[in-house]
């Protein structure tokens, strides 16, 4: 054998020993020095708070430290690899953001990449990370709280300031809406308005909370046309929200004002505080077969879901904390004593009035997917306090659906029925007297 043919079989039996190695080698031995690569990095910016979230390629340790004169964030990641994402950052970081001045990456030290968040002003942050989960690989937050919570209850009061917030039910809403025909939205339908120009007098204000579906790291479905559940939400809850405002004697707060994510039960917690009067939480959702079409109403189920779809439709929704991401390590008892069940009160009840209410306005703008009000175990609907409904207003996952979804004029018909449903159910339902504020 020639030493040639010798020292290439040799060669070759080293590369089939080091290939063995591979192939028996547990994946984290392998990981263990290989640099975690940074996919993506978002922010999202709000009032409520401010979120940074960077996406990478498996598990990394990480180190955080507040520093004040002046209030910086500062987080170290051991064994990144410092890449065009991290010096993207600083351009990720609008003027108007409400917490972060500005933010910088860069090497520290060998192996460890430190960012650099700049505040405006003294935060609560919440760091945590997130496990592999729909299209998401592994994400680190970083949630940038102020030290004073945004208080939902405060800028309800200043919607209409000059309005007292609960008194007597003396004045009721009008109880003059058709069984068999649309309300009319204008004065002249409605006997108990004033004259134009003369200033009613309101002693029992109606309070709804409307609540955009998803937001933020969680878009909703998405339609074959590229858009977002999540913006088709907040569109038409602002378009509600801006008809309620226009009454008398209703008002209404956002769960949501703008693309971030509030986990379901702060939405909750959320009405809750401002001792709403309903609930109405608003979505434009997908099915597994894009010729499902029509509008929906759910309410929340005691005994099992009406239908396998909605069953479905029921784990989808609460699968939106798992996407968006909540921080599991912070325990609120506050909202641990609103995720009550519904059969402790009589709310089931009038939450399936309401229902059927809008979804008989519903039917006159849109085919519906089924001609009752469907229930199911969705987790927003578990005010123990508060009728609550679910409206899907169609499916975006059904092409031509989806492109009604993105239709001002659509937008602006949903948001009307949606509104003579709330008027029709409390034309037969008057609110009760408040006492006082929470």
């Amino acid at each position: 054998m020639s030493d040639e043919f010798s020292s290439t079989r040799r060669d070759a039996l080293k590369f089939a020993a080091a290939s063995l190695t591979l192939l028996v080698t547990p994946l984290g031995m392998r990981t263990a020095y290989a640099a975690t690569n940074i996919l993506g990095v978002r922010v999202w910016p709000a009032q409520d708070y401010t979120r940074v979230t960077l996406e990478y390629d498996h598990p990394i340790k990480y180190t955080q430290l507040l520093v004040k004169n002046p209030d910086r964030l500062v987080v170290d990641l051991e064994d990144v690899e410092f890449n065009s994402v991290l010096q993207s950052l600083p351009g990720k970081i609008s003027e108007t953001d409400p917490y972060i001045k500005l933010i910088r990456a860069g090497r520290n030290k060998p192996g460890v990449v430190r960012l650099v968040i700049e505040l405006k002003s003294e935060i609560k942050p919440q760091v945590f990370t997130l496990a592999p989960v729909g299209e998401y690989g592994h994400r680190l937050v970083l949630d940038l709280y102020p030290l004073e919570p945004v208080d939902p209850l405060m800028a309800l009061l200043q919607s209409k300031p000059d309005v007292p917030p609960y008194d007597t039910p003396s004045q009721q809403l009008p109880r003059d809406v058709p069984r068999d025909a649309p309300e009319p939205l204008d004065a002249e339908r409605n006997p108990n308005r004033p004259p134009k120009g003369q200033k009613p007098e309101i002693v029992r204000m109606v309070t709804i909370a409307l609540d955009p579906g998803h937001g933020g790291e969680d878009p909703g479905a998405v339609g074959k046309g590229g858009n977002y559940e999540k913006n088709v939400t907040i569109s038409i809850a602002r378009r509600l929200k801006a008809l309620i405002d226009g009454e008398d004697n209703m008002r209404s707060i956002l769960t949501r004002d703008g693309d971030f994510f509030v986990p379901l039960g702060q939405r909750v917690s959320k009405a809750r505080r401002v001792q709403a009067d309903l609930f109405v939480s608003i979505h434009a959702d997908a099915f597994i077969k894009p010729e499902a079409r029509g509008s929906s109403v759910f309410v929340l189920s005691e005994h099992g879901a009406s239908s396998s779809a909605a069953r479905w439709l029921a784990q989808k929704e609460n699968a939106a904390d798992l996407i968006g991401g909540v921080n599991l390590g912070v325990k609120d008892p506050y909202l641990a004593r609103t995720l009550l069940d519904l059969s402790q009160t009589a709310t089931a009840n009038d939450s399936l009035k309401l229902g059927k209410d809008v979804l008989g306005e519903l039917g006159r703008i849109n085919d519906l997917h089924k001609g009752k009000v469907e229930e199911a175990a969705f987790a927003v609907l578990k005010a123990p306090d508060i009728p609550s409904i679910l409206v899907e207003t169609a499916f975006i996952s059904n092409p031509e659906e989806e492109k009604r979804l993105i239709d001002d004029e659509y937008q602006d018909k949903m948001a009307t029925a949606i509104l003579r449903g709330i008027k029709r159910y409390f034309a037969k339902n008057p609110p009760l007297a408040k006492s006082k504020l929470m």
